[in-house]
C-alpha cells in the first residue's frame, strides 16, 4: 500500500488541450466512487499509462482522504489483461490479485462483460483501430450509462494526436513503472520479512506470500527480451532528471469500446473488419 505514503497530487503537471490543468478537469465529477480500469494487451504495456494511472488514483485519495489514513485502503482500480496475463502490474497497487483480471480470450464480449462487471466509470484502452462489433444485449448501453471518462493511451506512453500531457515532476513518480519493469527474481528476493508493516502500522503487500507467488506466475508468461524492450522504452521516454512525460487521446465512450473490440488481436486482422 505504499501508494497512499510515496505520492501526491502536486507531483504531476496535467495539461489538457496545450494549458494547464487539475485532476477536476482531467477526471471531471470524479466522486469517492469512482473506478479507473487500464485495459492492457501486451507485455508491460499499462506501463505507458503510468500517470494517468496515479493521477486517478489521486483522485480516488483526494475524494475522501480518510482513505489515506484511518482506512488506510487500496484504490479501487482495475487492470484487464487480454489474452493472457502480459506481466504483473501489482506494484501499482493492483493488490489483491483480484484486481488483474485475466481474460484468457480475445473475446471483445468477455472484456466488457468483465469491465461491466467491476462497475468502471474511467476507462484507458490501448490505442488500436476502431472496430464494428456486436456485444452481448446491453452491456454497451450499460457502459455508456455508467463510463464517464475514456482515453487512449499507448505502451510507449505517448499517444498519435494526444489532447492530455501528464509529466511527473517528482522522481517518486517513476519508482511505480520501475518496479513494474524490473526483473521479478530481484523483487522476490528482496522481499520484506513476512509480517511487515509500514510505519503507520499498515500491513505492506510485499510481505505477503500470495504477493510474491502473484509476481512469478504473471512473469512466466511474458519473455526476459519483452520487460527489456519495454524497459528501454520507458528509460528513453525519461528527461535527463529521471523524469516522465506521457500524452493521451480524451475519446467519447463509444469510440473507446469500438477501440477496445480491437484489443488483444492482429492489428491487420482489426484493420481489416
Amino acid at each position: 500500500m505504499h501508494v497512499v505514503s510515496l505520492l501526491r497530487t502536486d507531483m504531476f503537471a496535467i495539461r489538457i488541450g496545450g494549458r494547464p490543468a487539475g485532476l477536476d478537469e482531467l477526471f471531471p465529477g470524479w466522486t469517492e466512487l469512482d473506478r479507473f480500469g487500464l485495459v492492457i494487451d501486451e507485455p508491460v504495456g499499462g506501463v505507458g499509462a503510468t500517470h494517468l494511472l496515479q493521477s486517478a488514483m489521486m483522485a480516488y485519495y483526494d475524494a475522501k482522504p480518510s482513505r489515506r489514513s484511518s482506512r488506510a485502503v487500496y484504490p479501487e482500480i482495475y487492470a484487464f489483461h487480454i489474452g493472457k496475463c502480459h506481466g504483473a502490474h501489482a506494484p501499482y497497487d493492483f493488490w489483491p490479485a483480484r484486481r488483474e483480471v485475466i481474460l484468457r480470450t480475445d473475446d471483445h464480449r468477455e472484456v466488457l462483460d468483465a469491465i461491466n462487471d467491476r462497475g468502471i466509470t474511467r476507462l484507458a484502452v490501448p490505442d488500436r483501430p476502431l472496430r464494428e462489433v456486436v456485444h452481448r444485449p446491453k452491456e454497451v448501453e450499460a457502459a455508456l450509462d455508467r463510463i464517464a471518462s475514456a482515453f487512449v493511451y499507448d505502451a510507449s506512453g505517448r499517444v498519435t494526436g494526444g489532447d492530455v500531457e501528464i509529466a511527473g515532476t517528482d522522481r517518486r513518480t517513476e519508482f511505480n513503472p520501475a518496479q513494474v519493469l524490473r526483473p521479478v527474481s530481484e523483487i522476490v528476493a528482496m522481499r520484506r520479512a513476512p509480517g511487515a508493516v509500514s510505519s503507520s502500522g499498515i500491513p505492506i503487500k510485499e510481505a505477503d506470500d500470495d504477493y510474491a507467488h502473484w509476481l512469478v506466475a504473471c512473469d512466466a508468461e511474458i519473455a526476459p527480451e519483452e520487460r527489456e524492450r519495454a524497459l528501454q522504452t520507458r528509460q528513453a521516454l525519461r528527461s535527463p532528471e529521471g523524469l516522465a512525460t506521457e500524452t493521451y487521446r480524451r475519446v467519447e465512450v463509444s469510440e473507446a469500446l469500438k477501440r477496445l473490440a480491437s484489443a488483444g488481436q492482429p492489428r491487420h486482422a482489426a484493420a481489416a473488419e
